[in-house]
């Protein structure tokens, strides 16, 4: 190390983990004149990183103890490391060694109960735990990412001049807020995560439909999306989706989107707001359907066998104005988007109510513009739409969002048409669109479903003509034949 170069005796920050993403935020930290010091659990890690950046302002320590001891106080140190029982575990060995007022942030993909618990625990230490979302990967990391902190208020002011500074920053401001109590960061995290599985699974049947019915290739698909990414689909996924159909392989000189398998996995997070969304009864059928379009893509062997044995109808080449189909799969891709928000921000909306966390919808459409991996230019309108009624109960009934499905919805079934007619699979754009269908129908067949749980087993139900009457059983057999 370099002894010419003044080094900071403490740190105003501590990283704790030098992966890719501990790693990134830490000279993200740094590079905003905040000294860090850093610790791993391979005392190597730290010897490499500190040797690499001599002359920056970052301090090295071997064991926990002197991690601790090396920083300010109030403490501020954040985690990156794996989620689950490794975070548990590390909490355990931190909280002897700080002192009341000092601040941990696990800004790992945590579950949002864990955060709960863990905050609940260190505040009764009089310690403060924050679990904040971080979107972006490494390079939002280490530029500026989208950040969702979640504990308690005091906790957050004082993390506030970092968190500011390294975050993403827009013509909306840095891309930070105060999400809310205990676990709300952490649980809109994972509806983000969820919003953007929705998001790659419908640009994937956009880019299923073109090439299936109009036979285009990638060179022609990546001047579509790049075309589509100057317009309201202006998007980050839109714009790498262009980028990704423009590599080519080295070896073979075939597009390399061609030579990648088709088996997508996940790592918990969209799971995680599925069974989140049953548990509170809120309706997430696109977010669902990308779920499953991952699972049934890992099965990527029994699908094979199938193929060979089961058949639909022969995908032939949509005849006719390529332009018209092109136009229909952008429009019904954007109407599917608009749906798959609509059904996080409720996710998010009914979260915050069951647990009293006060969530500001326009504040998270705003931290979400940049930095995060769903950044998109439409955000801007769900930002408007939320400041003009910030208890809006759904996107689709925004006079803005309302207007454009209307004038979309033509060639929103359209391409789920065309797509259903060939057999190609396009289940996110289906559910997007039965989501919309059920929500604009006053009357809904479960009518019938309610009877039959009566009839089976005494369920009751209500009379339209009687609601004064509230549940009432019917004995249904009695009018069997």
């Amino acid at each position: 190390m370099s002894s010419e170069q003044p080094k900071a005796k403490q740190g105003q920050f501590g990283m704790m983990g030098l992966a890719v993403m501990g790693r990134n935020l830490a000279l993200n930290v740094e590079e905003h004149g905040f000294p860090v010091s850093v610790w791993n659990r391979e005392p190597g890690k730290v010897d490499a990183f500190i040797n690499e950046f001599q002359a920056k302002q970052f301090i090295g320590t071997k064991t926990l103890e002197e991690f601790v001891q090396s920083l300010e106080r109030p403490r501020r140190l954040m985690m990156l490391i794996k989620a689950g029982p490794p975070v548990d575990q590390m909490m355990e060995k931190l909280k002897p060694l700080l002192e009341p007022g000092d601040i941990a942030i696990d800004g790992g993909n945590s579950y949002f109960k864990d955060t709960q618990r863990r905050e609940a625990n260190w505040r009764a230490s009089s310690l403060n735990f924050v679990g904040s979302g971080v979107s972006g990967g490494e390079d939002g990391a280490r530029h500026g990412p989208s950040l969702m902190p979640g504990g308690s208020t005091e906790a957050y002011e004082r993390i506030k001049p970092i968190f500011e500074a390294i975050a993403a920053k827009t013509d909306s401001g840095p891309c930070v807020t105060y999400v809310g109590p205990d676990g709300a960061g952490h649980f809109v995290k994972m509806v983000h995560n969820g919003i953007e599985y929705g998001d790659m699974q419908l640009i994937a049947e956009a880019y299923d439909i073109l090439r299936s019915a109009l036979h285009l290739e990638a060179p022609e698909l990546a001047e579509i999306f790049a075309e589509w990414n100057r317009g309201e689909l202006e998007s980050f996924l839109i714009e790498i989706t262009a980028n990704i159909f423009r590599v080519r392989d080295e070896e073979t000189g075939q597009p390399l989107v061609d030579l990648v398998l088709d088996k997508a996995e996940q790592k918990g997070t969209g799971k995680w707001t599925a069974q989140e969304a049953l548990d509170i009864g809120v309706p997430i059928p696109t977010i669902a359907a990308a779920l499953d379009g991952r699972v049934i893509s890992s099965m990527k062997d029994e699908r094979v066998a199938a193929s060979k044995k089961i058949k639909g109808p022969r995908a032939k080449k949509v005849r006719g104005d390529n332009q018209k189909l092109i136009k229909a799969v952008h429009d019904a891709l954007y109407a599917s988007k608009i749906c798959s928000y609509a059904q996080g921000l409720s996710l998010i909306r009914r979260g915050s109510e069951e647990h009293n966390w006060n969530i500001n919808l326009s504040e998270m459409a705003r931290i979400w513009k940049g930095g995060c991996i769903i950044r998109a230019r439409f955000l801007d309108s769900i930002m408007r739409a939320y400041d003009r009624k910030p208890k809006l109960p759904n996107l689709l009934l925004d006079d803005e969002f309302r207007k454009w499905i209307r004038a979309a919805q033509a060639n929103w079934r359209l391409a789920v048409k065309t797509a259903q007619s060939m057999g190609v699979p396009v289940p996110a754009m289906s559910a997007s669109l039965s989501y919309f269908d059920s929500y604009r129908t006053a009357r809904l067949p479960q009518n019938l479903t309610q009877a039959q749980r009566d009839y089976f087993g005494s369920h009751t139900y209500e009379r339209i003509d009687h609601p004064e009457r509230g549940h009432v059983h019917t004995d249904w057999g009695h009018y069997d034949e």
